[in-house]
């Protein structure tokens, strides 16, 4: 259990509106630089297969250019293991993809994907890259996480900020029942998917969880506020929620 949470800020969407036009803006490196002056810990970025928004340029210029740690996202793909080996990135969290979806739906299936995934964590780990797996809020997909000797684990959150009511109090209880089985067992546990202002506070108190992810909203909200703006109350909702919860 830890004290401090980190946030790590998503900067795809900022290449979503880049991409709609073509050309070079936004930037989204500039966005991961305003992420790091207004307090995130680090910037996550997806390569897609069909590069629908962060292209290889872009990461490149993100781990040649920017001081924070660099969590690429990324499907189980040679193409993708090739790409994460070139550049070494700080973290791999390997994620589902789906060509014709708009998000990232839900967990990877750990359970029947197994045999495939274990190669692909063992190469990332051998190059030093911290592999988190991205997986739904349920002890046995993180009991074969473990066995696959991924050190992180990254809980889908998207059930329950889609959720209302009670229904989205049992979703939290999943994830405050996962958290603490990672902990458990030697994981450490992040989470993201979905993730507000009106849905953080919950999650981030959990004192099992180590690490946020979020993305869309902070990109959506600084269209109204700006981008240092929507990350700096995002961080200071956070910490008020995880200072809360520990005491």
């Amino acid at each position: 259990m830890t004290n401090s949470l980190r946030l790590g800020v998503n900067i795809d969407h900022v290449a979503t509106i880049r991409n709609a036009r073509g050309g070079g803006l936004p930037d989204p490196v500039r966005a991961a630089h305003l992420a790091a002056k207004a307090g995130a810990d680090g910037v996550t970025a997806h390569l897609r297969e069909d590069r629908r928004h962060i292209s290889d340029k872009d990461i490149k210029r993100l781990c040649d250019e920017v001081n924070l740690p660099l969590n690429l996202e990324m499907a189980a793909t040679h193409e993708m293991l090739e790409i994460a080996l070139r550049h070494k990135p700080h973290a791999a969290c390997i994620v589902p993809e789906k060509r014709e979806e708009r998000t990232t739906e839900g967990g990877l299936d750990v359970i029947g994907g197994r045999a495939q995934l274990a190669p692909f964590i063992a190469a990332l780990n051998g190059a030093g890259i911290r592999v988190s797996l991205f997986i739904e809020p349920d002890p046995a997909h993180l009991d074969i996480a473990k066995a696959l000797a991924a050190p992180v684990v990254e809980l889908h959150t998207g059930a329950y900020c889609d959720a209302q009511g009670a229904h989205r109090a049992r979703e939290l209880d999943r994830i405050r029942a996962a958290a603490a089985h990672a902990h458990a067992i030697g994981l450490e546990c992040h989470a993201g998917h979905g993730l507000t202002y009106d849905t953080v506070d919950p999650v981030a108190a959990i004192a099992t969880i180590a690490e946020l992810n979020i993305g869309h909203f902070l990109v959506g909200e600084a269209i109204f506020v700006g981008l240092e703006a929507s990350i700096r109350k995002m961080r200071v909702l956070m910490d008020k929620a995880r200072v809360g919860g520990v005491q």
